[in-house]
C-alpha cells in the first residue's frame, strides 16, 4: 500500500485507508497502552484528537500517527518518548494521534501508511520521510532540514475544505465499523449477512443520490430536444414578427397603388365623356352644315333656267341626293 501511495495513486490510497479504518475495530481495545484522552500530557507527548487537533496550526510540531497493533509503531515508541523529552530544548511540541480512535484525523492528514510523521510550522505541513532514530529526528529540527522539504499542497492541507471532506469520509467509515460491530456482536447476525445489508444499503443510497443528481442536472442543463423545441418556437415567433413588420409597408404600398389606379380610371372616364361630348357636338355641327349646304344647292338649282327633259331629270336626281344628304 505504501508503494502505491508513493506512485501517486492517491485515490487507491484513500480506498485502502477507508478499509484500514474499517478493520481497526478489533485492535481498538489494545489502544489503552499508548493513548489517553485528547489533550492529556503523558510523558511529554501530547495526545491529539478531533477536539484539539487545531493546536498544530500554531507553533512548531512533530506529529506521529500510529496504531497500537502496528509493529513499526511499537518499535519507535521509546524513541518518540525520548524525542518528546527534548522538546523544550528543541523549542518544539511532540504529539501523537491514535488512528484507531481518531479516524477523522487520519483522513484529514490523509494517512495511508503507519507510522506517519508530520512536521508543522505555523500551519505549514511537511511529511517527514527520514530515519526514525533519535539523532535524525533531533537533527531534522535543530538543523532546520525541514526547510528543504516541499510543503504539503494547499488543497491537501489539513485545514483545507477538501480535507474536511476527507475527514468526513473517514468518520463515516468509523460509523460503519461500529454498526457492523453492533450487528455481529450485539444482535448476533452472521458476518456475511451484515455485509449483504451494507451492500444493499449502498445500492439504495447510490440510486437515490443518482436520481437527485439527474434531476438537478436536468434542471440546470435541459435536454437538447427540449432546448431545440424552445429555440424553434422562439425563431418562429421572431419570424412572424418580422413578416408582420414587412407586410405593413407592402399593404400600404398596395393601397396607394389601388388609389392611384382608381384616380386614373376616374380621369379616363371623365376624358372619355369629354371626348364623347365633343364628338357629339362635332357631328351636330356637321349635320347643320350639311343641311345648310343642301339648302343652298337646292336654291342654286331652282334658280337655274329649265332646259331639256334630260337636264330636268338630272336636276331632280341632284335635288333628291341633296335632300337625302340633308336628312
Amino acid at each position: 500500500m505504501a508503494a502505491g501511495c508513493r506512485g501517486g495513486r492517491w485515490f487507491l490510497c484513500a480506498a485502502a485507508a477507508l478499509l484500514l479504518a474499517a478493520v481497526l475495530g478489533p485492535a481498538a481495545s489494545a489502544s489503552s497502552s499508548r493513548t489517553g484522552s485528547p489533550g492529556e500530557l503523558r510523558s511529554r507527548v501530547q495526545v491529539l484528537g478531533g477536539s484539539n487537533w487545531s493546536l498544530v496550526l500554531q507553533g512548531q510540531w512533530m506529529l506521529e500517527f500510529y496504531a497500537p497493533w502496528c509493529p513499526a509503531c511499537q518499535q519507535i515508541e521509546l524513541t518518540w518518548e525520548s524525542f518528546a523529552k527534548e522538546s523544550e530544548r528543541l523549542d518544539i511540541t511532540v504529539g501523537k494521534v491514535d488512528v484507531t480512535q481518531e479516524p477523522g484525523l487520519s483522513g484529514r492528514f490523509f494517512v495511508t501508511t503507519l507510522p506517519t510523521i508530520y512536521h508543522a510550522n505555523d500551519g505549514i505541513f511537511r511529511r517527514y520521510r527520514g530515519s526514525r532514530t533519535l539523532e535524525d529526528l533531533q537533527g531534522y529540527v535543530l538543523e532546520r532540514k525541514w526547510e528543504a522539504v516541499e510543503p504539503v499542497a494547499g488543497w491537501k492541507s489539513p485545514s483545507s475544505i477538501v480535507m474536511h471532506g476527507m475527514a468526513g469520509l473517514f468518520h463515516l467509515s468509523g460509523w460503519i465499523r461500529q454498526i457492523h460491530s453492533y450487528l455481529t456482536g450485539t444482535l448476533g447476525i452472521h458476518v456475511w449477512i451484515s455485509y449483504a445489508i451494507f451492500i444493499l444499503a449502498t445500492l439504495l443510497i447510490g440510486l437515490f443520490l443518482g436520481l437527485i443528481l439527474v434531476l438537478i442536472s436536468d434542471c440546470l442543463c435541459p435536454s437538447k430536444s427540449r432546448y431545440r423545441a424552445e429555440a424553434s418556437e422562439e425563431a418562429i415567433t421572431k419570424d412572424n414578427v418580422e413578416n408582420a413588420a414587412l407586410e405593413e409597408p407592402e399593404e400600404a404600398a398596395e393601397l396607394s397603388a389601388d388609389d392611384a389606379e382608381e384616380t386614373a380610371d376616374v380621369k379616363d372616364l371623365s376624358d372619355g365623356e369629354d371626348a364623347a361630348n365633343s364628338s357629339a357636338d362635332d357631328s351636330e355641327e356637321d349635320l347643320a352644315l350639311g343641311k345648310v349646304s343642301g339648302e343652298e344647292e337646292m336654291e342654286d338649282l331652282s334658280e337655274q333656267p329649265l332646259a331639256d327633259p334630260e337636264t330636268e331629270s338630272s336636276v331632280r336626281q341632284r335635288k333628291s341626293q341633296v335632300a337625302d344628304n340633308g336628312q
